[in-house]
């Protein structure tokens, strides 16, 4: 295989590393295409998973500016090249693709191809995706990079080594993609674990109350009339049972309502999260962070679910009057933090504890990517937890 400036087996095992770092199908998605385009000197790279009606569910490029995309308009359909490297699930390899017979135009928007080299992605003998290169920028070994080389009349800068490291990129993007779908339908089933937990307690908790101030209701009727004084004490304790479903509705909105980490970012959210429950409940809920920079999508959204549980636990069974959230960096990454003053609990017992307080699930979150988590606590000292990530 030749042995470029970015080929060879170093540059082969980063790219693959930097595939199997992700866990977000758009962030593997991104990798790949990138580090495709740099592993063989291509101008422009992309790589599109197909829909069931004709197009594209995801489009990724790289070497094309934002501007530039949002210029060329909607996505690809699948016709002419992009669709025989689906449908025909070989290899394209073609010198010029605008003299190709398939080749039907591009919007007026789009960068000029030539050279082109693409392949399908495979898993088993299903075609997840499809993957091309364009307009090779330099033979191999010649530094440093500049635009599309002259090349001889009707020949293809990309070489028929270039066709079998994208074969052997191909081959483990289909496992990365693969594994980053697995992923998110794990994602998808414990968020629906966890509505299922939510909705139960929020049945408990607001059942009892709801039955509690039924009956201290109708104590305060059949007193009305022969002891008001008793009459005007339960409609005090209708208006604190009240007050508390409210309390127990307005927190289990929050942790229902869907995080807003793609539109806001990580710090955004867990600043308004931490306000709304600070306004909910009768304990003081505060924020702050220092030098933390963003990080993959799923370590941001570990650590925001980590901090949901901590705060579920600290709010609703520690009894803590002060609770205090922060997000700092550390390194490459970041560290998040979980402090109470509530009851605490031995840290002896936190095995038999793990389960009712979440500490099992929160420390599968950190461990699923990449993370520790840890906890410290004794009774009448209250707890903190904490969970570090490196960096993405």
């Amino acid at each position: 295989m030749s042995q470029g400036p970015r080929s060879g087996l170093a540059a082969v095992s980063a790219a693959l590393l930097a595939m199997s770092r992700h866990l977000e199908v758009r962030d593997v998605l991104k990798t790949i295409v990138a580090s495709a385009r740099e592993l063989l000197d291509a101008q422009y790279a992309a790589l599109g998973v197909p829909d069931d009606h004709g197009g594209f569910a995801q489009f990724v490029v790289d070497g094309v500016s934002d501007a530039q995309w949002k210029a060329i308009g909607p996505l690809p359909r699948r016709h002419g090249i992009l669709a025989a490297m689906l449908d025909e699930a070989r290899p394209q390899r073609l010198a010029d693709v605008r003299k190709d017979a398939r080749f039907e135009g591009w919007p007026s928007a789009h960068p000029d191809l030539v050279d082109f080299l693409g392949l399908p992605i495979r898993d088993g003998d299903e075609v997840i995706g499809a993957l091309f290169l364009a307009n090779k920028l330099r033979p191999v070994g010649q530094h440093p990079p500049h635009p599309p080389c002259p090349k001889p009349e009707g020949s293809c800068g990309f070489t028929e080594d270039d066709e079998e490291l994208l074969s052997i990129l191909a081959q483990h993007a289909a496992i990365a993609l693969t594994n980053a779908r697995l992923y998110e339908r794990s994602r998808e089933l414990t968020i629906a674990e966890e509505r299922s937990r939510l909705a139960h307690e929020l049945h408990d908790a607001v059942s009892q109350k709801l039955f509690s101030l039924r009956l201290t209701a109708q104590a305060a009727a059949a007193l009305v009339d022969r002891d008001p004084a008793r009459a005007k004490g339960e409609l005090h304790q209708v208006a604190a049972l009240a007050a508390e479903a409210t309390e127990e509705l307005r927190a289990a909105v929050v942790e229902l309502r869907p995080a807003a980490l793609d539109e806001d970012g990580l710090i955004a959210t867990l600043r308004t999260q931490t306000q709304v429950l600070d306004r909910a409940h009768t304990a003081r809920v505060t924020f702050s962070t220092t030098g933390f920079r963003a990080l993959p999508a799923a370590q941001e959204e570990a650590l925001l679910r980590v901090a949901q549980e901590a705060l579920h636990n600290a709010l609703r069974h520690a009894g803590a009057d002060q609770v205090h959230v922060s997000v700092d960096r550390r390194g490459g990454g970041a560290v998040l933090r979980v402090t109470d003053d509530g009851g605490g609990f031995e840290p002896k017992t936190v095995r038999r504890a793990g389960r009712h307080l979440g500490l099992v699930s929160m420390r599968d979150r950190a461990s699923g990517v990449g993370g520790r988590l840890t906890v410290e606590s004794a009774p009448g000292k209250g707890t903190t937890i904490e969970m570090e990530v490196p960096g993405g």
